[in-house]
């Protein structure tokens, strides 16, 4: 695999042909305005007919005709409040719809219903999710990408020179440790120590930021060595790799990457857990990861920068992203990669 990673956009099959659901909606409802229009047309012909006819009122008026005028006022209201109510429904399910909306959980719409004037809005409506889901994720594409390039400089100055720098200055020591005197040597063997934790501290970031395992032996054994970075003395985390998975794309190997050491890093710094695993393998029609741990769960926690991150990272490939409970307890964070879109 190459230094860099450049995520590019995919964007799935259109969901929505806007135009045509209009014209099909069009050709069969009558709009708002002519059913209300028509409505209160038929009242006003009634009450005409009425008045030019041979019906009366009496002065005062009598129990016969009361009931009728209030009962012919009682039905065009009743009328217009049912026109009403089933010209609204559509509207009331698009306001729904929009109070729901989220760009990181694409691919819901809006049913296109109603009159004509609605099932334009709500049309409209669908076609701007479109837009604008496109271009999220080709802003987040290029967010990533420069993200990723950001991430190998760093890491490439980290090791070229601030590890160097410390390499340097350990061989001094430890060049001074052999001409100090005795009642030193113990504070410069500190030293020594205190810059070998450090220059240790520095590869450790340095392979978070670029991750050399990934290009120079595949995602397996990238998975593995994540797994060991992150077995510490209060966590342990186990891995497996099925047999037989389909080679994906250099832009999903690096997701998958992405997602686990993300997942893992949540693991080890909230959820309070003492076993963790990282599992990656075949399932019907794609590839699965699962990290699953067993800490103290979700609760009501809002999801933060991090799992956002990598809701956004899964739509770059076409992938399924979720975050759930775990047998029992704990958090299981899956991703599901189509085959389609991640072999390569």
């Amino acid at each position: 695999m190459g230094d860099v990673t450049d995520i590019r956009e995919r964007r799935g099959p259109a969901r929505l042909a806007p135009r045509a659901s209009y014209e099909r909606s069009e050709g069969r409802t009558v709009s708002l305005f002519w059913r209300i229009f028509s409505l209160n047309a038929v009242g006003l012909v009634v009450a005409a007919a009425l008045l030019l006819g041979p019906v009366t009122v009496s002065t005062p008026v009598r129990q016969g005709e009361a009931v009728v005028v209030l009962g012919g006022l009682a039905l065009l209201l009743a009328a217009n409040a049912a026109v009403l109510r089933v010209g609204l429904i559509p509207l009331q399910r698009l306001g729904r719809a929009m109070a729901a909306a989220d760009l990181l959980r694409p691919g819901v719409r809006a049913p296109v219903s109603g009159p004509s004037e609605t099932a334009a809005l709500i049309t409209t409506y669908n076609t701007m999710l479109d837009r604008l889901e496109a271009e999220r994720a080709t802003g987040a594409a290029h967010a990533l990408s420069a993200q990723e390039r950001e991430r190998h400089r760093i890491a490439r100055e980290l090791h070229d020179e601030v590890g160097q720098t410390l390499t340097a200055v350990l061989l001094q020591l430890k060049r001074v440790a052999d001409r100090a005197p005795e009642e030193l040597r113990e504070e410069v063997g500190q030293a020594q120590e205190a810059t070998r934790a450090g220059l240790d501290e520095i590869r450790r970031i340095a392979r978070r930021l670029r991750p050399g395992v990934l290009e120079e032996l595949g995602l397996p054994s990238a998975l593995r060595s994540l797994a060991a970075e992150f077995t510490t003395h209060g966590l342990t985390v186990r891995h497996h790799v099925g047999g037989d998975l389909p080679r994906l794309t250099e832009e999903s190997e690096l997701v998958v990457y992405r997602v686990a050491q993300e997942g893992l890093t949540n693991t080890a710094r909230h959820s309070a857990a003492d076993r963790a695993e990282v599992r990656l393998q075949p399932v019907a029609g794609g590839v699965e990861l699962l990290v699953r741990d067993n800490g103290s769960g979700l609760g009501g926690a809002v999801e933060g920068a991090g799992i956002q991150g990598m809701r956004e990272r899964a739509l770059l490939v076409g992938a399924v992203f979720s975050v759930t409970p775990g047998p029992g307890r704990g958090t299981d964070v899956r991703l599901r990669i189509p085959v389609a879109a991640g072999v390569r």
